[in-house]
């Protein structure tokens, strides 16, 4: 984690299933239109309005998004462990449509996509991208795109390619269907 939007665009991946979808997808389209400074006027108040605790490393990471000397970090609470969401996750009907294929295209132009696949969530579809640059970008593409189609509160998650997910992230891809691998990662497969 070297700079401000990588270290957000990751507290912002913590957060899923913890805080709002409509509360989310907003503070990821800011990031994603440089908008952080709003997200650092807005995530500690709403950390706190929802009584979102954080680890010491999503504090570590809220510090580098929102700047230490923020006045509220302080006023959030601490969490010894993030609590797993009650989150039920499955793969619907499998049957791709035409918002699915808006997705892929998007996805497929992106430098460094490894991996696309989607889920629902009671009524509510997650986009999985796995592999990204500049993942909060793609994110917010994504998002306005899903929104153009009518999800009013569209949940894109594009995760690292490496490493552990969340627990809300990796129930989202167990209950998930591929749409899409890179050539690359097949090859590596």
């Amino acid at each position: 984690m070297t700079g401000p939007d990588p270290a957000c665009h990751e507290l912002l991946l913590r957060l899923a299933g913890r805080l709002p979808d409509e509360l989310l997808w907003r503070m990821r389209d800011w990031l994603a239109g440089g908008g952080r400074e709003v997200i650092g006027a807005t995530l500690p108040r709403e950390l706190l309005r929802h009584r979102v605790g954080l680890t010491d490393d999503e504090r570590d990471l809220l510090e580098v998004a929102v700047g230490s000397a923020h006045p509220l970090l302080d006023a959030v609470l601490p969490a010894s462990a993030p609590h797993d969401p009650p989150a039920a996750f499955h793969p619907g009907d499998r049957a791709v449509d035409t918002v699915a294929l808006a997705v892929l295209a998007v996805v497929r132009g992106h430098p460094g996509c490894v991996e696309l696949r989607q889920c629902w969530r009671g009524g509510q579809r997650v986009v999985l991208v796995l592999g990204a640059e500049r993942p909060w970008e793609l994110a917010g593409t994504l998002q306005r795109l899903l929104r153009a189609h009518g999800d009013r509160t569209p949940c894109v998650e594009v995760l690292p390619p490496h490493g552990e997910p969340p627990a809300y992230h990796q129930a989202a891809i167990i209950g998930s269907a591929p749409l899409w691998r890179s050539a690359a990662a097949l090859v590596g497969a």
